[in-house]
């Protein structure tokens, strides 16, 4: 089997690590934090290594799942980052770092002979778990094809977008956007209700069988709002930078998105008053603060 390297074990890697070793193959694995390496050590085909450079030595294919598109390129262009190592087959890049930086990372790894895949995934810390996360790839068709077996571990949807680096990159966060924009929208929608006396289970039963369904009024809502758990896993800061990449990259194709530019302010505020680290789904609670509910499955809606 193909020896892979994987860097970048926070919540979702950690999984998407786990699964490929978990499926017979041997992964050489990195990342900044001590105690993300730990549970790797129980795996007798994982190797836990110290440096991009070292993996490339250790791996012909390295899948990285990263925060943002510093760290990507820190760890593809950087000081002992793979560009300074050992010539290897294929970068995966299942990160959400937007079409510039996927676009400046192939071009550097792609003169060194490495073919490169942009392949961010959706699905959140559940689908990671469950291998059923959704795949959007970009980048040769042959690479695609060679390093399918690979993917289809991680997730059981994948989309082959195109063969130009940084399209599948467009594609996700075009797809986190409209995500943001229906948790922002319901959360208005569901305060608004409330304040009106109407029970929010209600709501979201006739919401989802009616024009009003979404992402948030399926799963979000009855996931982790109605019982006040917010803990969908997805943080509030990587939703804000999400949609900066997509702005940014609006700004970039001279494309005008209005309700864009509100919609990222106001991941901003929440990240500011809630806190980078509060999940993406407690956004509803600075709706609700203003309008003095909570939206909750009880009778105890008042605050």
């Amino acid at each position: 089997m193909t020896k892979l390297g994987f860097i970048g074990l926070g919540n979702m890697g950690f999984h998407m690590a786990r699964r490929l070793l978990e499926n017979g193959h041997s992964v050489a694995v990195l990342d900044a934090r001590e105690e993300a390496l730990k549970p790797f050590q129980a795996y007798p085909n994982a190797v836990i290594a110290s440096t991009p450079a070292e993996i490339t030595q250790l791996a012909d294919t390295i899948l990285v799942s990263l925060p943002n598109p510093q760290v990507a390129k820190n760890v593809a262009l950087g000081e002992y980052g793979l560009t300074s190592g050992r010539p290897f087959q294929t970068y995966i890049d299942l990160s959400t770092t937007g079409p510039e930086a996927a676009q400046q990372i192939a071009a550097a790894l792609t003169e060194r002979g490495v073919a490169c895949l942009d392949a961010p995934v959706s699905g959140g810390v559940p689908g990671a778990e469950k291998g059923t996360l959704s795949i959007m790839v970009a980048g040769p068709k042959e690479a695609y094809d060679a390093n399918l077996p690979v993917l289809e571990i991680i997730g059981n949807k994948t989309f082959y977008v195109g063969p130009e680096a940084g399209q599948a990159q467009t594609l996700k966060i075009s797809n986190n956007y409209l995500s943001a924009v229906a948790l922002i929208a319901t959360s208005e929608a569901m305060v608004l209700g409330v304040k009106a006396g109407l029970d929010p289970q209600t709501m979201l039963d006739v919401f989802n069988v009616s024009s009003g369904r979404n992402s948030a009024t399926l799963d979000k809502f009855p996931a982790a709002v109605l019982n006040r758990n917010f803990d969908y896993g997805f943080k509030s800061g990587l939703m804000y930078k999400d949609v900066a990449l997509c702005m940014h990259e609006a700004d970039r194709l001279g494309a005008t998105m209005w309700i864009g530019s509100n919609v990222k302010e106001f991941f901003k505020l929440t990240k500011e008053h809630l806190g980078a680290d509060s999940d993406t789904t407690e956004v509803v609670r600075l709706f609700e603060e203003w309008a003095k509910v909570r939206v909750e499955a009880s009778e105890e809606r008042l605050i």
